[in-house]
């Protein structure tokens, strides 16, 4: 009971710099004014923009603008001179044109303005969702990020960082600690620009020659349509949209192009598909709908002479709709393994700008029910290109945007590399762990110690400082909640070493436990491992002591109620969640820096690797939420370290356990075991392991010579096998007596 009341006293200090950590957390919560601001219906969707959103700040040079129009829409804005007014520019809203979710989900609503030779006047961030902005990276950074993009031109390749292979890119400097945040508004804001160029026509696009189909004559049933990519499919789930009944999709569409000679007859059949050809004009283009799902996608709303605001065709830079005149009944479709559907349509683009010789989307739009009770716009898009076998001279070489994700990787080749030789040496090193304890012994540990203190310098300065790749529980909330809502690969691939470290973190969890990430290359695990050997070096090894085994056990379950509440709050609120995570000090020393902190975090961090000098890990052991959810996974490896029977009755590993992990019974617990390999050298060392000494001093006391055969850990005489033998074949014939 002393012990307990002393260890309270001691981390009574902590727990009071934490409250006051949260307490600062939230205070900076209150000067956000941008996160999940409230923005009119006006502002998103109303024709009259500039009355409700601030356009004279990206615009200073105007005076007066237009309503909406062009689709996508934009904003003329005019200048006031001598009682004439002169078109200076655009502005526009990046949701009319994009939909780039960020880091939250939930993409960054942005106000831009652009002058009539195409360069960028100014940028205003109206709305954001990114809670990595409160907590610890302050809304100021994302504002002097934005600032960047003033004075360039829409046409310009923008990009994060600096581009090796592409000297025409301008690069652009990221927003520390939020690199995926920067990424997505990167494309918010560039693409965003050139769509409105396009459409403007400051920025020409090169004439597409017309479609000509080939001659194929072959009809095709439903399934080998779909393989080929002559039918695409696009599911809208309910969970999509926000609806209580799961049990079936809100809209669950096939859908195709019809002048397609092989196309056309397959689905309509010959007299089908001759009677609709006849019909059309040309330019004119048909494509057919079939539909499931709890809702129509020709619109509850449609009336006579009005338009379907359901769906819609888009082939950048023009946006097509259908109205009344432009729908026809589909009655029936040829082949006999069409799936069932409810509701069916062709609908007819009429228009000298379609061309189907190159990719278009089909666009489902609606609105989203919110948790507030409110509704939010929404589309979800497939894209059609028509297979290359129907088109002579095949598809055209059409030059697509690369993915922000690809060009990160392209340009970070050298980094990754080393990372992953890291990576891959640690993984090796521990694979041959036998072969280096036995080369060591309890008093002289080069074998283990020298190779550990290499992979920590390593992972503090390299894949800490200055890689910055720390993994964080905020990233497992958010790997949950993708999981359970949608998963977007693009998202965890924009950050090349946390997307590598958790390959590599899942697979070495799942086979050894999660003592060769905790133990061996978690960058702030290091740091700590690191002053407790400073300790040492510096004549502290005295001083340093680990708690009563019996406080241990009672304090380790504190990071497993810390992981499982940061998750259960993330489910009610990711933002507070978030604010929550900074219990973990990764933020503040590798990504932020202590420097542009307040003083509550720097004495939370002084007072975690101040206690190291004297305790081993003491953060790892008693706080950390990222280890309490790699433990729980890591609970049963496939492969433990070894154990004799002897150490049932034997402490003397368990007494020099740095971790606290070895039970009264010798067993290992591979949920708090850091696979540090200090039980393991004693394990093969003859003159510190009690019943290998025995064995030992036994045979050197009858001068038997020594044969190495390893069993279990002993190295043992042939006449000391062959005296067992012999007593145990004496044993059973008495028995049978």
């Amino acid at each position: 009971m002393e012990h307990l009341v002393h260890y309270g006293r001691l981390l009574r200090p902590m727990l009071i710099v934490l409250a006051i950590l949260f307490s600062q957390l939230f205070a900076a919560h209150a000067d956000a004014a941008i996160y999940d601001a409230e923005l009119s219906e006006q502002t998103l969707h109303g024709p009259d923009l500039c009355a409700a959103a601030p356009c004279r700040d990206v615009m200073p040079a105007a005076q007066q603008f237009s309503k909406r129009k062009g689709a996508p829409s934009y904003v003329d804005a005019y200048a006031i001179e001598g009682g004439k007014t002169r078109l200076v520019g655009y502005v526009f809203l990046s949701t009319d044109v994009v939909d780039i979710p960020a880091y939250s989900g939930k993409p960054i609503i942005t106000l831009i303005g652009m002058d009539t030779s195409g360069v960028i006047t100014g940028v205003r961030i109206l709305k954001h969702s990114e809670p990595i902005l409160l907590a610890g990276i302050p809304e100021s950074a994302l504002l002097k990020f934005i600032d960047q993009y003033i004075g360039k031109t829409a046409a310009s390749r923008l990009v994060i960082g600096r581009d090796r292979e592409d000297e025409k890119a301008i690069g652009l400097d990221a927003i520390s600690g939020a690199t995926v945040t920067a990424i997505a508004e990167n494309q918010v804001i560039s693409r965003s620009a050139y769509e409105i160029g396009r459409q403007v026509g400051l920025i020409k696009s090169t004439p597409r020659p017309p479609a000509r189909f080939t001659a194929v004559k072959e009809e095709l049933d439903w399934a080998a349509l779909l393989k080929e990519g002559s039918l695409q499919h696009l599911v809208v789930r309910a969970s999509d949209m926000g609806l209580a009944d799961q049990s079936s999709p809100y809209m669950d569409l096939y859908f195709g192009y019809l002048n397609a000679p092989s196309i056309g007859r397959s689905l309509l059949g010959e007299h089908g598909y001759k009677r609709l050809m006849d019909d059309l004009k040309p330019d004119e283009h048909a494509i057919f709908i079939i539909g499931n799902g709890q809702e129509t996608f020709k619109g509850s709303g449609y009336v006579r002479g009005g338009i379907f605001d359901r769906v819609q065709v888009r082939q950048d830079p023009v946006t097509f709709t259908f109205r009344d005149t432009d729908y026809l009944n589909l009655y029936h479709l040829q082949p006999a393994d069409v799936p069932s559907f409810k509701e069916s349509a062709i609908f007819i683009i009429r228009s000298p700008n379609f061309n189907p010789a190159w990719p278009w989307q089909l666009t489902v739009l609606a609105n989203k029910a919110n948790s507030a009770g409110g509704k939010t716009f929404v589309h979800f898009d497939q894209e059609f290109w028509l297979p290359a076998r129907y088109l002579e001279g095949g598809r055209p070489q059409v030059d697509r945007p690369q993915a922000a994700w690809k060009s990160i990787w392209k340009n970070q080749k050298i980094e990754i590399t080393l990372f992953v030789l890291i990576l891959g040496a640690t993984a090796l090193l521990y694979a041959l762990r036998d072969k280096l304890v036995r080369r060591s012994t309890r008093k002289h540990k080069p074998w283990t110690a020298v190779p550990h203190h290499l992979l920590w310098i390593a992972s503090v300065g390299f894949l800490g400082f200055y890689l910055k790749a720390q993994p964080s529980i905020t990233q497992v909330m958010t790997w949950f909640h993708s999981m359970l809502n949608q998963w977007k690969w693009e998202l965890f691939l924009s950050d090349p070493f946390i997307f590598i470290f958790w390959v590599f973190i899942v697979v070495t969890v799942l086979v050894w436990g999660r003592g060769v990430f905790c133990g061996w290359l978690c960058p702030f695990g290091s740091l700590q491992q690191l002053m407790h050997s400073a300790g040492q070096w510096l004549g502290l090894k005295r001083f340093q002591r680990l708690l009563p085994k019996a406080l241990h056990d009672k304090l380790k379950w504190i990071k497993y109620g810390v992981f499982f509440i940061l998750l259960g709050v993330s489910f009610y609120s990711m933002e507070t969640a978030e604010k929550l995570a900074e219990i973990e000090p990764f933020k503040t020393t590798f990504i932020v820096g202590v420097w542009n902190r307040t003083w509550p975090f720097w004495v939370f961090i002084g007072g975690i690797l101040g206690w190291s000098f004297f305790s081993e890990r003491p953060y790892c052991k008693y706080i950390c939420p990222l280890g309490a959810g790699l433990a729980i996974p890591g609970k049963f490896p496939l492969f433990r370290l070894k154990r004799k029977a002897e150490c049932q009755t034997c402490h003397a590993c368990a007494a020099g356990c740095g971790s606290h992990a070895i039970d009264a019974a010798g067993k290992i617990d591979p949920m708090e075991c850091m696979t540090c390999l200090d039980c393991m050298v004693l394990y093969y060392d003859d003159h510190a392991c009690p019943p290998l000494v025995k064995e030992r001093k036994s045979r050197e006391n009858q001068g038997l010579p020594l044969t190495p055969i390893n069993a279990g850990g002993y190295f043992i005489s042939l006449d000391s096998v062959r005296r067992n033998l012999s007593d145990k074949t004496a044993e059973l014939a008495s028995r049978k007596a």
